[in-house]
């Protein structure tokens, strides 16, 4: 077992990386598990450096608009990450998500916070200190955790919606919904909650269509939700229906998605509606389940913050940031901002117990 850390943090998305700047920065010397690249992260959405590495243009992020961001990224990557971005081009709408992260992976490692590819599999939060275990590297001691292991989006499981990830299919409509590849393009939302009706009428500003596919006869969406959806002359309701397969060329990333074919439950037949992309709005599912329990959380898997305001748990000296605590807002502007607030509330927290 390891010498005893001031703060550790679990997680390397927005705010796992905000968490670690401003730690460091605090000279807390932050240790970072920002997870271990292994098939199942993959296939469960749980890779390194968050849901933002998998996406392609992020233009909603404050302090990256459009222009010459070539120049600046090969001078402040350093060369031996540079292997983990796609080809450093002139972006005509904004910097990418890989792009983002690593840029906040480098501004945290310049202050001096160390990294290491594993994954935290469980916990011990019953003694101090506070006990951290891992695939690969062992156990380690900490006397603040800041917990920002994001949440991974719902997918139906299709083959084909593997394939197209990122080249049509998605989760975050807010994130993609404005990408060239989508204006004037009839589009599809899987869902019929809450949330499915919000990425539809968000879809609405770019689409010409939104093809919203309901398993069901009616939308489980609130009534002043369903009635948002009837009202708007852009979203049309596919009714018990599902979806069979993602149709398109996953090869050519330029054509990307071309179409779902769906199957009517009730009647077995299948359709194929013309569509340049699909999104899945059936919901999240926090990455919280390697702590065992051991941190309180809400009804519906989500860490509760147990404080107006702070990023505190029901256990002293854990935090926790980003998306595995919001179930509402979920946008990497938002976790980076949660991230900041967790390591001042470890701060504060180790001087008000005399740690130095």
């Amino acid at each position: 077992m390891s010498d005893t850390h001031n703060c550790i943090i679990i997680g390397s998305g927005p705010a796992g990386w905000s968490a670690a700047i401003y730690a460091a920065r605090a000279n807390l010397k932050p240790l970072l598990f920002e997870g271990a690249m292994t098939e199942e992260n993959r296939v469960a959405g749980r890779y390194p450096m968050g849901q933002l590495a998998q996406t392609t243009e992020v233009e909603n992020y404050a302090g990256f608009p459009s222009g010459n961001l070539k120049a600046f990224l090969e001078s402040a990557i350093s060369d031996d990450r540079k292997y983990m971005l796609p080809p450093i081009e002139e972006h005509p709408h904004a910097v990418t998500g890989p792009e983002l992260m690593e840029l906040m992976r480098q501004q945290a490692t310049n202050f001096g916070t160390r990294v290491i590819t594993d994954d935290v599999v469980s916990v011990d939060f019953s003694k101090r200190p506070l006990v951290l275990n891992t695939a690969e590297n062992g156990s380690f001691t900490t006397h603040t955790v800041i917990i920002a292991t994001g949440a991974s989006a719902n997918y139906l499981g299709l083959p084909s919606e593997e394939k197209f990830k990122n080249k049509g299919v998605s989760a975050c409509a807010v994130c993609d919904g404005a990408l060239p590849r989508f204006r004037n393009k009839a589009l599809v939302v899987v869902g019929g909650g809450d949330s499915a009706v919000e990425e539809a009428s968000y879809l609405t500003k770019y689409a010409s269509t939104v093809h919203m596919i309901l398993r069901r006869g009616e939308m489980r969406a609130s009534k002043i939700m369903q009635q948002r959806a009837l009202e708007n002359p852009k979203i049309n309701l596919v009714k018990f229906s599902v979806v069979d397969e993602v149709l398109g060329n996953a090869d050519d990333f330029r054509v990307g998605v071309t179409g779902v074919r769906v199957k009517n439950v009730e009647t077995g037949e299948t359709t194929d509606i013309e569509a340049a992309g699909m999104f899945l709005a059936i919901g999240h599912t926090p990455n919280a389940k390697f702590l065992g329990g051991q941190v309180e959380t809400l009804p519906n898997g989500y860490i509760k913050w147990t404080q107006a305001y702070r990023t505190n748990t029901s256990v002293e000296g854990v935090f926790a940031a980003g998306d595995v605590a919001d179930d509402y807002y979920r946008q990497a502007i938002t976790s980076a901002g949660t991230g900041c607030m967790a390591a001042l509330d470890a701060e504060r927290y180790l001087a008000s117990a005399g740690v130095h």
